[in-house]
């Protein structure tokens, strides 16, 4: 159900557009001044909002220019019985949706509306697609660690220096490489990612320089190797302290020489290609163990970036938090969940072993078991696998929720998993309006459709 928002000084114009918006089944608030107007904007998630343009201590014209600051994508139509070609111009320019005449043509109005609604629901399945498509989302956080890294990368990336960025699994390194790749000026040239742990020691040369046809035993046609398919663009080398003595070798030749050869072949290859790396290892300690290169290390270590353990950073987890919470309820097509000041404590004070990896599988899987408001006993039951749990026979890990006990152990990933929660829950909510799907969906705040497929998908059956 769309959620609107009417601003306007006349009572009766408030009360007439109400009761027509609510016929149509629209949920709609209404005040009077722009300036609550505004504040209700911060809070609220509203999906358009019907402004006057001459009102008491604000007008319309601020309350729309305003508006586009707090939420950009927030439709506006604005509505005025003082109205001109160029007053429509004007609030078009400013970035309203439309402008309708007072008093409203009642089927032109709910047209409007609709049409409204149709292009805000447009520009938010767009965004969500260009970040499915895109892998590089912005670097999240405010504190002061996370302002030097982004500062770091303003300076160094329209240069060519190789750069090591190092920190724990799930921080976030990839995501700088991938900002110092964007704000270069090999941004219009490829991106190549390595990931030197996922790849058998014997068969990295093959991967980074390529190999000729018959070189051995699998060689049954020649392969580009990633130096060459980065040539002008940026290589990342993630994971670099897996990689082996005899890559590590080659990998030096091509950074002091910009040449490669593939295996089994003779020819060198000209490559020209900014290499950054990325690691969770201690490589010092690495060298010390002879497992890592000196000379490698100090060719790779021209500017290092050090991201932060997210214990490190805990006041940047609200704006995280938020923004995981923004676009996950968006993939799923409901409304925005809240989460009370008192989970957001709770979710600081967590140990974050897998760090902003681990705490957007947190919140998504918050989303989903929890109702409207995440509160801090839905952190303690949900999002924290070793908090609330028990330990049973066989040291199966066992949560109690409501009563009913989980085996974590039968789940052999996150998707397992989630799907389980997933259905339970709507088996749960169907159950209790006894299956009646339209006040379920209703409940749940996804759309009929939605709650069909999902109910298809897990093959839920109403009891005999």
């Amino acid at each position: 159900m769309a959620k609107l928002l009417i601003i306007d000084d006349e009572r009766a114009i408030r009360s007439t557009l109400r009761e027509i918006l609510e016929y149509e089944n629209y949920e709609v608030d209404d005040i009077d001044n722009g300036i609550e107007g505004l504040e209700l904007i911060k809070k609220q998630n509203y999906d358009l909002v019907l402004c006057d343009i001459k009102m008491n201590k604000m007008d319309g014209m601020e309350v729309l220019e305003n508006a586009q600051i707090i939420k950009p994508d927030l439709p506006f139509i604005m509505i005025s019985g003082h109205g001109t070609v160029e007053t429509a111009i004007e609030a078009s320019k400013k970035g309203a949706f439309d402008f309708v005449s007072k008093p409203p043509d009642l089927n032109r109005l709910l047209i409007t509306v609709r049409n409204a609604l149709d292009r805000g629901n447009l520009v938010t399945e767009t965004k969500v697609l260009k970040r499915k498509v895109s892998k590089t989302r912005h670097i999240l956080g405010e504190s002061d660690s996370i302002g030097r890294i982004k500062e770091t990368i303003e300076r160094v990336a329209p240069t060519e220096a190789r750069v090591l960025i190092t920190g724990a699994n799930g921080s976030g390194k990839e995501l700088v490489a991938r900002w110092l790749h964007e704000k270069s000026n090999r941004s219009e040239s490829p991106l190549i990612e390595v990931n030197c742990a996922a790849i058998p020691s014997e068969l990295i040369e093959s991967e980074l320089f390529g190999h000729e046809k018959g070189s051995f035993t699998s060689a049954v046609k020649q392969r580009i190797g990633k130096f060459e398919l980065a040539n002008g663009g940026t290589l990342f080398l993630d994971e670099i302290g897996d990689m082996s003595l005899s890559a590590q070798a080659k990998v030096l030749r091509a950074l002091q020489e910009h040449k490669i050869t593939r295996v089994g072949g003779e020819k060198e290859l000209d490559v020209n290609v900014r290499v950054l790396a990325a690691t969770n290892k201690d490589l010092l300690k690495e060298i010390e163990d002879g497992n890592f290169r000196m000379d490698l290390y100090h060719r790779l270590n021209v500017i290092n970036i050090h991201v932060p353990h997210l214990t490190e950073r805990t006041e940047d987890i609200p704006v995280i938090a938020q923004q995981f919470l923004d676009e996950i309820c968006g993939d799923y097509g409901m409304p925005v969940k809240k989460i009370s000041e008192g989970a957001m404590n709770a979710l600081k004070a967590l140990p974050w072993t897998g760090n902003v990896r681990e705490l957007h599988n947190m919140i998504e899987r918050l989303i989903i078991l929890s109702d409207k408001t995440i509160t801090e006993n839905d952190v303690i039951a949900f999002a924290n696998p070793t908090g609330g749990t028990n330990i049973g026979a066989g040291n199966s890990a066992v949560a109690s929720n409501g009563g009913s006990a989980v085996n974590y152990e039968k789940f052999s990933n996150f998707q397992d998993y989630k799907d389980h929660a997933e259905k339970e829950f709507i088996k749960f909510k169907l159950e209790k309006n006894n299956w009646n799907v339209s006040k379920t969906a209703d409940d749940i705040e996804i759309q009929r459709s939605h709650l069909y497929s999902k109910i298809e998908k897990f093959g839920l059956k109403r009891a005999e």
